[in-house]
């Protein structure tokens, strides 16, 4: 039986593996979490690097910035006054089941996600058919201009996307009390996911209360995923 072999006596090593080699073989698997936004702006950005900072704060998991291609010409995003795009290599959906975990971001376009996420997604039936996706975690946040502009009904309705393919959605809750029953400022966040508000021209930063929860929801995917792989 296995638990003979592994009492073997040491000339027998190499031919069974024992407890200890066993236990470094766990102990050494890292849980890759992909966090995948869409940013026009930098918002959206600067929340996944939040997000990316509390994943890497849980031992044994990695998270991996990607962007998700950009459908609009440059012409257009110059009138727009976009800035240049980062330098996160950009995602391609057939190697989405390569990662253990997700957490994506995007801004809110009328209470649902941009329409560069959902092109993104779209490219993703192949991956549907066969069921490469299932159980997977996976976590959302978003921006809006204000306070009021849908940050939870977007990733509410973002979730259908996610659902078709049997994933596992990890909400934070109100992880962060500190920050979410906070009433002395602005912020973004609900129980769906983190969030910050851009302001209606743009002008407005993620603030410190909302990239403290993009990290800890980051974390929470993280340890959840690590839970989920063991």
């Amino acid at each position: 039986c296995l638990i003979a072999r592994l009492s073997c006596s040491s000339s027998h090593s190499s031919a069974y593996p024992n407890l200890h080699t066993l236990g470094s073989i766990a102990s050494t698997m890292t849980v890759k979490v992909w966090v995948i936004y869409y940013s026009t702006y930098g918002h959206i950005k600067k929340m996944a690097d939040a997000v990316k900072e509390g994943i890497n704060s849980v031992e044994g998991v990695e998270a991996v910035l990607y962007q998700v291609p950009e459908t609009l010409p440059e012409e257009v995003l110059a009138k727009m006054h976009a800035p240049p795009k980062p330098d996160d290599p950009v995602a391609d959906p057939h190697k989405l089941p390569e990662a253990d975990a997700f957490f994506f971001g995007f801004p809110t376009r009328f209470g649902s996600p941009a329409a560069q996420f959902k092109s993104f997604w779209d490219a993703t039936g192949s991956l549907w058919q066969s069921g490469a996706l299932h159980s997977k975690p996976f976590s959302l946040f978003t921006s809006t201009a204000t306070q009021n502009g849908g940050q939870e009904i977007t990733l509410q309705n973002a979730l259908s996307n996610f659902v078709h393919h049997g994933m596992i959605f990890v909400p934070p809750g109100y992880i962060t009390p500190g920050t979410n029953f906070d009433l002395t400022e602005p912020h973004g966040g609900s129980a769906f996911g983190p969030g910050c508000l851009a302001g209606p021209d743009g002008s407005r930063q993620p603030s410190a209360k909302e990239l403290d929860f993009a990290k800890a929801a980051g974390a929470n995917l993280a340890k959840t995923a690590k839970k989920l792989k063991a």
